[in-house]
């Protein structure tokens, strides 16, 4: 009995002490669990109204942030503002529109969603349908679903599949092997065709191509949609119509045409695949609300301490905006309160700004931190996006970018997630904040979802600035190995876009804290980097900024 005594004693010990460690970093004291625990709470309550960009509720929770900023002590970043004024557009179509197909009708929510990137209240189409496949031209991978005459795409109605070709044995790393490329992204395959002359597309919606079911696209897209708003000197091609389709419908429009869907998914999986002309007309009189806004990002910034290099800049990111109020859950609840997506991101950066303004002078950083609070992510990465085409700091002195999208909240692990980290030399400084924790990298759990491409880094990575996007690891303490899947699963299936993202009262904030503290560290040891990060040079983002210094 003693013996079995002692043994449990150092198990205990042991056990204790690996969680001890991979709880305490150097600054985890400078977090507080009922901090963020209060802010993640706040900032999803109904009185947001899901933090709609341009809405009052989001305009609210934008002037919260700025407050906070303003209380913790860190400075305006915008000319002695808080705020960054983006313009937008935002259209809501009628829900009533149907698809007209041959002698078929198809209804909008249940079998299709669109919306218009003309930026007006109406658009009438009636346009021939062709099936291009993956709808990609990627000269460097030797792949062109457009093959043929422009004439054969411009003021047409594309048809297309979501993601990319499948890599084969013959070709392992076509287009990233299991990885998502950028040409697998919707956001491509829209501008892309827009680019062909295209009038509309239709994406072929399956819940293994994009990782998430109907219900999601068909919330995203129930409610208003924004965009940059055009100004009159923009040249950038734009799409009437931009739509997603169910796989049953789509089935159903193939058989209309005579064709079969699976067998034309084969062809497209080859070089040699050949546009074809469905023999069908489609017809869509999509009229839409129409409002013009601004919205903000929010920016602080925390000076430097080293005279010369203040200069430059880590910018830490994350989106404050929602979908606000949409279609109504089987509760009836139409505000998508975005707890997980993304209070929690908003809560870990503000306090990281805190703990900033508590590190003892000595230890401050040499370089200058920029606090980004992003609007209009849910849209597209608007807001990031409009921050890349109107830099507050230059992105020649900015070194990295650290995002946050989503926090751990469900409990210590071993490792630690930072999507894009092996594309640049940011890989050693995460590995080696990583080591003095005793923690492991964690690498994309999923990378055929392209998550590198989904959040706010993207636009600072399209910039040549070296970004990371962090991620819950894996490896959770004290729990089952699928236990990460199945948390993943089961937010994607039944709470990611949807009212049901609220705070809930089981959530563990011990890990967002471990989280936020690597995250921090992180950070600091950029922003005291001897010189400026720099992508790899054979990584497609090191096109943007070569001579980096």
């Amino acid at each position: 009995m003693k013996k079995k005594f002692i043994v449990s004693s150092i198990f205990y010990c042991l056990c204790f002490s690996s969680v001890f460690a991979q709880t305490s970093g150097k600054y985890t004291n400078l977090f507080s669990e009922e901090k963020l625990k209060s802010t993640i709470k706040f900032l999803s309550d109904d009185g947001f109204e899901g933090r709609a960009p341009g809405s009052r509720g989001g305009e609210l929770a934008a002037k919260y942030i700025a407050n906070q900023l303003e209380m913790i002590g860190i400075k305006p970043g915008n000319k002695g503002s808080y705020f960054q004024p983006v313009s937008l557009v935002a259209v809501k179509a009628d829900p009533s529109t149907t698809l007209n197909v041959g002698n078929a009708a198809y209804k909008f929510g249940d079998d299709f969603v669109a919306f218009t990137g003309a930026q007006t209240d109406a658009v009438n189409l009636d346009a021939e349908l062709v099936f291009v496949g993956y709808g990609i031209d990627a000269s460097e991978q030797k792949w062109n679903d457009y093959k043929g005459s422009a004439e054969d795409y411009r003021g047409k109605i594309l048809v297309m599949m979501v993601n990319d070709p499948p890599a084969t044995s013959a070709e392992p790393n076509l287009f990233g092997a299991k990885a998502l490329t950028y040409y697998g992204r919707w956001t491509y395959k829209f501008e892309e065709a827009a680019r062909k002359g295209a009038a509309g597309v239709i994406l072929i919606h399956t819940t293994d191509s994009a990782g998430y079911g109907w219900n999601v696209v068909r919330t995203s897209n129930g409610s208003w949609r924004f965009d940059i708003a055009r100004t009159a000197t923009d040249k950038t091609p734009f799409l009437q119509m931009r739509s997603w389709m169910t796989e049953d419908a789509a089935r159903k429009m193939f058989t209309q045409a005579g064709k079969n869907l699976d067998e034309l998914r084969e062809q497209a999986k080859t070089r040699n695949f050949q546009p074809i002309k469905l023999g069908l007309t489609a017809k869509i009189d999509l009229k839409s609300e129409l409002k013009k806004l601004d919205s903000n990002n929010v920016v602080g910034v925390w000076e430097g301490s080293d005279a010369k290099l203040k200069d430059e800049y880590v910018v830490y990111t994350a989106h404050w905006d929602h979908l606000g109020i949409g279609i109504p859950n089987a509760k009836g609840d139409t505000i998508y309160n975005g707890a997980l997506d993304n209070a929690t991101g908003c809560a870990s950066i503000l306090s990281i700004a805190e703990a900033l303004t508590k590190l003892p002078a000595a230890e401050r950083p040499r370089r200058s931190t920029v606090f980004l609070f992003t609007t209009a992510e849910e849209q597209g990465l608007l807001g990031a996006e409009w921050y890349s085409k109107f830099p507050v700091f230059a992105p020649d002195k900015t070194v990295a970018n650290v995002n946050i999208d989503g926090g751990n909240l469900y409990g210590l692990t071993s490792d630690y997630g930072a999507l894009g980290a092996e594309r640049s030399d940011i890989m050693p400084i995460v590995r080696t904040i990583l080591e003095e924790r005793k923690m492991t990298f964690a690498s994309d759990a999923h990378p055929e979802q392209g998550s590198f491409f989904r959040s706010d880094h993207f636009p600072f990575a399209k910039a040549g600035i070296p970004a990371i996007s962090v991620r819950n690891g894996t490896d959770y303490v004290g729990q089952p190995k699928d236990f990460a899947q199945k948390t993943f699963d089961e937010f994607n299936k039944n709470h990611y876009h949807q009212p049901s993202d609220e705070f809930r009262s089981n959530w563990r904030f011990d890990g967002l804290v471990q989280m936020v503290e690597v995250s921090f560290a992180i950070g600091l040891k950029v922003a005291d980097a001897p010189t400026m990060l720099r992508y790899n040079s054979t990584d497609e983002f090191s096109k943007a900024q070569p001579n980096r210094k």
